[in-house]
């Protein structure tokens, strides 16, 4: 007996389940209705993906379900029971035509019981044992209450659902900037987080209502091109860099990457237009002329003069026998010293400054 084969299938807005259709030998086909097996119940859906497609998805944790609904779970997969017949189709359209009903009856019923919340989708399961509501809020809402009036008006099991206002928009779909629907609610399966850096990078205008989708935040399509940005920039001289070329030193004010031209102004000057390669070849051409001077060649030096020897110091006489040499005091000045060219030629003698009693004060006062 062959294995079962794993289906991909999507229920209203981006709800997205996986099943096992047991009957191989007659598989399904994408775009198939089907009735699967719910909780508590059966519901209607229609088939993404069918065979090897499905069982790749699947295998990564259930990480390619629902926009913020993705349900990680280790049980094993439900059973779709068969394909979908013209009742089941007919009794899946009056469904679906009720809930708008339904959603106004609901935000009756959260104005009177006064909580800040705004409910934006009603889900009916197909054999209405299950009624989903889905909501955003700013703070954490108290809906014990209101789940409790919502099953004595409705007579089923309630459960409430509360979403960002990016899962809002792909849940209820719509047309964006570019005039087509938007991605989050068509073929983008994971919302990926979307700073103010990537519009920085790309010098788009930070305006807010040009940068913003129909949620409210911002574009998921700036994420797209942003690794090209990036990657293209490296290649070009950052804006306000100074460079040296052909016609001196010139500022960038600004890149087109997509026509490959650089826009510098010069002190005193036109801004001009240039290309990419050509400044290149203009910076590589200034480089060799920026290069310092070399250092100019010595002059000639003619031959070197005859040294002199030093005269010898002259020599006292040693005194003779029997003469009567006088100790000279060296402290006391030497004979000669009141010649100042003496005083500078002969060795310096350090003079000793004389301490008077009683510190560096000023002298005592005379007595009277």
């Amino acid at each position: 007996m062959s294995a079962p084969q794993t289906v991909e299938v999507k229920f209203k807005g981006t709800r997205k389940a996986y099943f096992l259709w047991p009957h191989a030998d007659d598989p399904l086909h994408v775009n198939q209705v089907v009735v699967v097996e719910a909780d508590r119940g059966r519901d209607v859906g229609r088939v993404m993906t069918a065979g090897e497609a499905a069982e790749k998805k699947c295998a990564g944790a259930c990480t390619g379900c629902a926009v913020g609904e993705a349900q990680v779970t280790t049980e094993p997969l439900r059973a779709v029971v068969r394909r979908a017949t013209s009742d089941d189709l007919r009794a899946h359209r009056e469904v679906r035509n009720s809930e708008e009903d339904v959603r106004r009856r609901v935000i009756e019923r959260v104005r009177t019981h006064g909580l800040q919340m705004k409910v934006s989708d009603t889900e009916w399961q197909w054999d209405k044992t299950r009624l989903t509501i889905y909501f955003t809020a700013e703070k954490r809402v108290d809906f014990r209450a209101l789940v409790r009036d919502l099953a004595s008006v409705f007579r089923t099991r309630i459960e409430l659902r509360q979403i960002g206002v990016r899962d809002e928009a792909a849940r209820l779909g719509g047309v964006g900037r570019c005039g087509k629907e938007y991605c989050c609610s068509t073929w983008l399966k994971e919302l990926s987080p979307v700073n103010l850096g990537l519009a920085k990078d790309q010098h788009l205008s930070l305006n807010p209502s040009q940068i913003s989708g129909g949620c409210g935040r911002l574009l998921c399509c700036l994420k797209y091109e942003h690794e090209f940005y990036v990657a293209s920039r490296k290649r070009f001289p950052k804006e306000g860099k100074s460079l040296r070329t052909a016609a001196g030193t010139e500022k960038v004010i600004a890149v087109d990457i997509f026509r490959e031209r650089v826009y510098l102004r010069a002190e005193g000057q036109p801004s001009r237009i240039i290309a990419l390669a050509q400044l290149q070849e203009e910076i590589a051409a200034a480089e060799p002329a920026a290069a310092a001077p070399a250092a100019p060649p010595a002059p000639e030096r003619g031959p070197a003069p005859e040294r002199r020897a030093a005269p010898e110091p002259e020599r006292r006489a040693a005194p003779a026998e029997g003469r009567r040499v006088t100790p000279v005091d060296e402290d006391a000045d030497a004979p000669g010293d009141d010649d100042p060219a003496q005083r500078r030629s002969g060795p310096r003698r350090r003079r000793r400054r004389r301490r008077r009693p009683g510190g560096d004060g000023p002298p005592p006062a005379p007595p009277a």
